[in-house]
């Protein structure tokens, strides 16, 4: 079997299993420490903040659709979805809050739908619907389908009205990070239990009440009843054991089972699920081996995570939002300069040298430091004279002056 043959069976093997059924979440050998669910992962502060990062940064960038001409390409102002990214995109949402909810649900199922409503072949809005609530079916022949479970019943829409956006996975559904993690999610999650019931119960541990003589039932009881603030709730009184008891704690304390470098150790384990550095979730131990500075942190995760994830994002709306007449001549592309914009003396020398190297004209930097034009600055300019470039050629060059007369030949001149 050749290598094509191989990789073929493969993928095709994994979309024979997925025909008829949903996905499923990975299996394991054990138990989480903790049931997770998408309501108790985003109780971890390490959880939240990484997704509120992504889906934050990602909702902040402008997205524009562009019109590829013969002559470069200029923003289509007038395309249905440049006019649906301006204002709300649905009869609820902002672009902003779109992207939110679209990128939470990415981030944390694998898998992000949104409902696509037209009028005609016009796209008037995009409406979010939950993952959790979706099943994606894979039908024997080829066609894949979208189960949507809501309160008045199930409602089943067809590809062409679903803009489903995918994670890494098998090509029909993206895999769920909130699935994957679970083990890593249930030790976290029973580490901040243990805290709560360790402030809860006023930080005292469990342990044994000894006593040198047999007890009856009623008389265990009662010294159970007599002596439970020991182990039990915040009362702090003092307690007088007598009779010759004794009084064991059997449980471990918060240093012996190193409970603080374990929930150190949680956050950065949370933030690799992500490709978050901790540090931009406010976690300031240990270091980064993404750079020594902030700068290089975030040039890091912008390249490295935000990135892929744009790119992700244009590549599904050019594909499945763009008419095919349209994919050939029309680009989606988010700013990512915006994020990369660095300090203004860095801009501003930036401009010099594009504007002194026929880059940009003085009207283009203005207008991306939202300033107004200005007359005669539509011009490319270049460094000497600072001319306009398309008369750099057309300008005579300058006469060479004269010769100054030789004083020998001009006095051999007299005396002829």
């Amino acid at each position: 079997m050749n290598l094509f043959s191989y990789l073929g069976n493969w993928v095709m093997g994994g979309l024979r299993r997925l025909i008829g059924t949903q996905y499923s979440t990975p299996s394991y050998g054990e138990e989480a420490a903790s049931p997770v669910t998408f309501d108790s992962a985003m109780q971890m502060s390490a959880v939240w903040a990484c997704v509120k990062l992504l889906a934050e940064t990602v909702s902040s960038l402008p997205l524009s659709v562009y019109k590829v001409g013969s002559n470069g390409r200029k923003v289509a102002e007038s395309h249905a979805l440049s006019i649906l990214f301006s204002g709300k995109v649905n009869r609820y949402q902002t672009k902003v809050e779109f992207f939110e909810t679209v990128i939470l649900n990415l981030i944390m199922h694998g898998n992000a739908y949104c409902v696509i409503q037209c009028i005609g072949d016009r796209i008037i809005g995009l409406l979010p619907i939950m993952s959790a609530q979706v099943t994606t079916v894979l039908l024997s022949d080829g066609t894949v389908t979208h189960q949507y479970t809501h309160d008045a019943g199930v409602t089943v829409y067809s590809a062409e009205n679903i803009w489903h956006l995918k994670l890494m996975g098998n090509g029909v559904i993206g895999l769920s990070p909130l699935a994957y993690q679970r083990n890593t999610l249930g030790i976290a999650q029973a580490a901040e239990g243990a805290v709560t019931k360790i402030y809860k119960n006023g930080a005292k541990p469990s342990g044994v009440l000894s006593i040198d003589r047999i007890l009856t039932k009623e008389q265990r009881q009662q010294v159970r009843d007599s002596f439970t603030t020991l182990t039990v709730s915040t009362d702090d009184r003092l307690m007088v054991l007598e009779a010759g008891m004794k009084f064991q704690a059997i449980s471990l304390s918060p240093e012996d089972i190193e409970l603080l470098d374990s929930r150190k150790f949680q956050i950065s384990e949370i933030c690799r699920w992500y490709g978050v550095p901790s540090v931009m979730v406010n976690d300031n131990n240990g270091s980064s081996t993404w750079g020594s500075g902030i700068a290089q942190i975030m040039e890091g995760f912008y390249k490295i995570t935000l990135r892929p994830l744009l790119e992700k994002i244009e590549a599904s709306i050019h594909a499945n939002l763009l008419s095919p007449t349209e994919q050939q001549r029309m680009e989606i592309e988010f700013d990512f300069d915006a994020l990369l914009r660095g300090d203004s003396k860095t801009r501003y020398e930036g401009y010099q040298k594009a504007i002194s190297g026929g880059v940009l004209t003085p009207n283009e930097a203005r207008l991306k430091e939202n300033l107004a034009p200005l007359e005669g600055g539509d011009q490319l300019l270049l460094q000497g004279a600072m001319m306009p470039i398309d008369i750099i050629g057309k300008t005579p060059a300058p006469a060479a002056p004269a010769p100054a007369p030789d004083p020998a030949t001009e006095q051999d001149g007299n005396e002829a």
